[in-house]
């Protein structure tokens, strides 16, 4: 299982492939902002501007789930010396950024007709602030220090210490008195969000899921490439 992330079998990885998953991607994304715009009900309280949640909690989640990958590749990494764990990283670092990035804004746009405000310094955003410092951290490491051995053992220590933020962003809401809600989707309990709204949230998940996937096959696929080029030099 492990031989199929090896670089040389995703360098070989065809582009039909690619091609499939962005096609299903669209689908996907047509059918969940579909559901999610048209069919989904407007919230009893916050009306129609609740529908940027089909947009906000998917991004949170994939933004969180990036880096906790990241993290543990740098683990990893650094234990066992296993370099294409460095170049799962790294591929995965756009992808987790530009999620942060969205559930951020999303956050903020949703928090004008809610809060009343663009932003505050709630813990919950505050913390989401602090991952994406921690992204930018990571992403210029590798690109201003061109020693591919500097690069990782400091990217590697920079994904593993952002590692601590994760459980902070977690459970910010129940540690401290913020404005943000309670999560509505735990894995230890039952979803205390309505099945009309649930179901266009799992499908924007998985539409924003499968996208991942796509842009981290393509960029492992040309970060393996020049890692392959490098060691022939």
């Amino acid at each position: 299982m492990l031989k199929k992330i090896f670089p040389n079998k995703i360098i070989s990885l065809s582009n039909k492939w690619i091609v499939q998953l962005i096609v299903l991607t669209i689908i996907i994304f047509i059918v969940g902002l579909t559901y999610a715009i048209f069919i989904s009900p407007p919230d009893y309280i916050q009306g129609d501007s609740v529908r940027i949640m089909y947009v906000h909690v998917p991004s949170s989640f994939i933004s969180l789930g990036c880096f906790a990958f990241i993290g543990f590749a740098c683990i990893i990494n650094l234990i066992f010396k296993i370099k294409f764990m460095a170049l799962i990283a790294k591929s995965l670092a756009p992808v987790g950024i530009v999620f942060t990035i969205i559930s951020i804004v999303t956050g903020s746009l949703w928090g004008k007709p809610t809060w009343g405000v663009w932003w505050a310094w709630d813990a919950r955003l505050t913390s989401m602030l602090i991952l994406f410092i921690f992204y930018v951290a990571y992403l210029l490491s590798w690109k201003f220090i061109d020693d591919f051995q500097k690069a990782n053992k400091i990217s590697s220590i920079i994904g593993i210490i952002g590692l601590f933020n994760l459980p902070v962003i977690k459970y910010s809401v129940e540690w401290w008195n913020t404005l943000h809600q309670p999560s509505s989707i735990t894995l230890t309990s039952a979803p205390t969000i309505h099945y009309t709204m649930l179901i266009p949230l799992f499908i924007m998940l998985l539409g924003m899921i499968v996208y991942s996937i796509v842009i981290f096959l393509m960029k492992y696929k040309i970060e393996s490439m020049k890692f392959k080029l490098s060691k022939k030099k």
